[in-house]
């Protein structure tokens, strides 16, 4: 992944296997999942009353699954998972799990600050219907986190069921990590990307990815170059609180983000609008 996310592999059958028995299911020889596609990173919707709404979570899978994703990330920076609770966390897996299309891939974040929380997490997720687990690196205390201290963390969370195998450089894969640079990334040997911007500009993004993988590289560069203010707008620009006001307008269901994360000013939102309508987009 670009970024500062570390992705585990999970072999198939991750959820079924944990299920039965979660020391036979790491003993056991694992494959790869195959993650080549476009992710969208899916919001987690709130009521007025800062409530998780799973009306409106289904709701916005079941318009986002007609797209041709390859699956969808849920607990990533964009689903605000720093702001629920355990229990709210794999609700969210698991009722993602139960609407979308059965045959594209489900990551889940499990990360946490410690090691062991991480592992439960982990585990639970799994349990729930994830395909593979996104881990974040612990930063709480930063100033600690060594290359040992990551390395016993990881080594730690992987060994739950041998989620990361010995594994020869040209068996990894690598998911660009925003849609403002997934063109240079399907060029330098990405296989796709987990992009905020899919979450409204879904179709425009799986269609930058067939330019890409035909190896149309001159229409390539005047999407992806539409993309860019869009997409800096809804990620570094006005963040999650951008996206979800963004969703709202292109037929989706973004809505409040909890607290303490703020809706945007109405300058900030016609900042927001003048990025899309100057490139077309609405």
């Amino acid at each position: 992944m670009l970024g500062p996310r570390v992705w585990s592999y999970v072999r198939q059958g991750l959820s079924r296997g944990l299920s039965r028995n979660v020391g036979s299911w790491a003993s056991e020889e694992g494959r790869k999942v195959d993650l080549a596609g476009i992710y969208p990173p899916v919001t987690t919707p709130f009521t007025a009353t800062a409530e998780v709404d799973y009306g409106k979570l289904e709701e916005n899978l079941h318009k986002l699954g007609t797209l041709p994703f390859r699956g969808f990330v849920v607990q990533g920076s964009t689903g605000e998972f720093p702001f629920l609770t355990s229990s709210e966390r794999l609700e969210v897996v698991s009722r993602v799990r139960q609407v979308m299309p059965k045959d594209k891939l489900l990551l889940a974040g499990s990360g946490c600050e410690s090691t062991q929380a991480t592992v439960e997490m982990t585990v639970s997720v799994a349990q729930v219907g994830a395909d593979a687990a996104m881990v974040v690196t612990p930063c709480y205390y930063r100033g600690r986190m060594s290359s040992a201290a990551l390395i016993h963390h990881y080594t730690k969370v992987t060994r739950i069921g041998l989620l990361v195998h010995k594994t020869r450089r040209q068996d990894f894969q690598v998911l660009a990590g925003s849609a403002g640079f997934l063109l240079a990334s399907y060029a330098l040997g990405a296989v796709g990307g987990v992009c905020a911007l899919a979450n409204v500009l879904g179709a425009q993004l799986c269609q930058l990815e067939r330019l890409c993988l035909t190896g149309q590289w001159e229409d390539a560069q005047k999407l992806q170059l539409r993309l860019i203010e869009p997409n800096t707008a809804v990620t570094r620009r006005f963040g999650i609180p951008g996206m979800k006001k963004t969703m709202d307008w292109f037929g989706y269901y973004g809505g409040p983000c909890r607290s303490p994360l703020q809706e945007l000013s109405p300058a900030e939102e016609e900042a927001l609008r003048m990025d899309f309508t100057s490139n077309g987009w609405l």
